[in-house]
């Protein structure tokens, strides 16, 4: 049997509580988001404009909605809305003050107001807002509730939306600065271009010379790998790709003296730790703030901290954890189980992978990281959004191709660079779809527009005033508690984002805390519990490589994952209270 092969009836046996494809997942939240509107009644909110300060100190202004003015959807009752505007019109100072013409207004008073509608009264600019700040329930019909829901099947341009098109029109909702249709070009442009790089080859080789060189240093091997595994995860969301890496990464770190579980640490760990941390993974947070409404990719300054910290953390509970190891291996719970890969380094039968690490790889891993620093500056420095994010992934990636033809990599052509970046796109386009379903979902509770009747708008009022009073700082760590908790069942980083932000980026209006508040607590609860769900395939898949049955690592990480847990809920208060946007 092969190093990291694991019999077949184990792998099942632990792959059984994986839960259904997020597809399945969406698909049927929206039939009971849809179900729902039946019975929640259709609620709105009035709006302002708010300055603040953005994080190079320059003003800007916002759209927020006012939680105070949640009211449902009535009809105007137009017999009491007469003798308010006639007493209204009495009153010129209060009529120039809401920038209504007294003239317009007597002659519209001389019509029947059985043909009224709110489109005549918006037209004087009596519009449902400000009639509801004026006069509040008084000129409404509130003996019956209005609900609001999508027909079965349709389009906006043909009977209004229908549930069963809530992909579609999801998918082409907004432009190329914002979701969906932003959000999805810009994942299958970095999808394509991660590809080309892949298929240089230059970062397996750079850690298999990595690998080969380490011996005699041990124990900075131990750190350096935790960072480079954790910057994998911040930089393009590493998960998937730590199972082949484990394959041979798990019998090198127990080589060196360490056992199984270090070696799922400084891989598959590192990598979540990362995308707890990242400040640009664009299948992570860029999809959460796009989804949450405010600039991709925003906030990294806080972020970079944050990832800094993290993974300096991770680094080091694993290193100390090693070095107990190194010392005496008969302490590991894996010990009897490691002696598989012992034996087999015994014999000589490990397969000794001889990859050669030439210019052109360096090369690659250069634009790579010039790459990465280029997109920092340009978002922080020169505000660059997702057209400019797109386009400085695909010149990476083009770059890399160039050198990979160059220097003849996996013997590249310039049809591979083309195959590549058309692979990498394909690979992507589900994860792409998933955003799209994001605004279907949003579609379904009736948009997110706060000044519509919707059922959404009545949820997160409910919501609301279930926490309504709690601390700031309370609410925080709700929300990164919620979100951590949800991770356990839908592990899918686009997938938790698509369910959660469209309901927690407005919560957070609500209950007075930043959009980008919300994305982070996405972010961390979304990271850092990957690490030790069930349901992840990348986690299963890596610790059966490892031969390490999940109840073992559950057992053993449960401390790893309170430790992270801290460090996240540190930086959730300290987020609220510098009020992070």
């Amino acid at each position: 049997m092969a190093i990291g092969a694991q019999p077949k009836t184990k792998i099942k046996d632990l792959t059984k509580i994986q839960t259904p494809h997020t597809y399945v997942i969406i698909f049927w939240v929206v039939i009971v988001l849809w179900l729902a509107t039946f019975i929640i009644p259709a609620g709105k909110f009035s709006t302002h404009e708010i300055k603040y300060s953005d994080s190079n100190g320059e003003i800007k202004t916002r759209t927020v909605l006012m939680p105070e003015t949640f009211r449902y959807e009535y009809n105007l009752d137009m017999k009491k809305l007469l003798p308010k505007l006639q007493e209204l019109s009495q009153n010129e100072a209060k009529l120039k003050e809401l920038g209504i013409d007294k003239v317009k207004l007597d002659e519209f008073l001389n019509t029947d107001p059985s043909t009224w509608d709110q489109k005549t009264l918006d037209s004087l600019g009596l519009t449902d807002s400000l009639i509801y700040s004026q006069f509040k329930e008084s000129v409404y019909d509130t003996s019956k509730k209005i609900y609001k829901h999508a027909r079965l099947w349709g389009t906006d341009d043909f009977g209004g939306f229908g549930v069963l098109n809530y992909v579609f029109e999801g998918l082409v909702t907004g432009d190329k600065y914002g979701s969906a249709v932003g959000i999805v070009a810009l994942l299958l442009v970095v999808g394509g271009a991660f590809n080309i790089i892949i298929k240089t080859g230059a970062i397996d080789a750079g850690i298999h010379a990595f690998v080969s060189n380490a011996r005699g240093y041990e124990s900075i091997a131990l750190l350096i790998l935790f960072f480079i595994f954790s910057l994998g995860g911040a930089v393009y969301g590493m998960s998937e790709e730590c199972i082949p890496l484990a394959a041979v990464m798990v019998p090198f770190v127990i080589a060196l003296g360490y056992d199984s579980i270090t070696a799922v640490c400084v891989t598959f760990v590192a990598s979540q730790v990362g995308n707890a941390g990242s400040w640009m993974n664009p299948f992570g947070v860029a999809i959460a703030q796009g989804i949450a409404g405010i600039p991709l990719l925003s906030g990294a300054p806080f972020r970079l901290v944050l990832w800094l910290v993290v993974t300096s953390a991770g680094a080091a509970y694993v290193y100390l954890y090693g070095t107990k190891i190194k010392k005496n291996p008969e302490i590991s719970i894996m010990y009897e189980s490691d002696n598989y890969f012992r034996e087999k380094l015994k014999q000589g039968e490990t397969e000794e992978v001889k990859m050669e690490f030439n210019l052109g790889h360096k090369l690659v891993l250069l634009t790579m990281f010039l790459g990465v620093i280029w997109i920092i500056w340009g978002v922080v420095v020169k505000k660059y959004y997702i057209p400019e994010i797109a386009s400085q992934f695909f010149v990476m990636g083009f770059v890399s191709g160039i050198i990979g033809v160059i220097f003849k990599l996996n013997n590249m052509t310039s049809n591979d660079i083309a195959t590549s970046f058309g692979k990498g796109a394909a690979d992507l386009a589900s994860t792409a779809v998933v955003v799209g379903m994001a605004k279907g979902l949003l579609l379904v509770l009736g948009g997110s527009d706060p000044t519509t009747p919707t059922a959404l708008n009545t949820i997160l009022h409910g919501f609301g005033e279930a926490i309504k009073g709690l601390p700031s700082v309370i609410t925080g760590l709700f929300m990164y508690l919620f979100q951590s908790v949800f991770d356990l069942f839908v592990t899918s980083n686009s997938g938790q984002a698509a369910l959660t932000m469209p309901i927690m980026a407005p919560l957070a209006d609500i209950v007075g805390l930043s959009r980008q508040i919300a994305c982070l607590a996405y972010q961390l609860g979304s990271g850092f519990v990957d690490a030790i769900a069930p349901t992840s395939a990348s986690l299963i898949g890596v610790l059966a490589i490892a031969r390490i049955d999940w109840f073992k690592w559950a057992k053993w990480h449960i401390k790893m994952q309170g430790f992270f847990f801290v460090i996240g809920s540190i930086f959730m208060i300290i987020a609220v209270l510098i009020n992070f946007s």
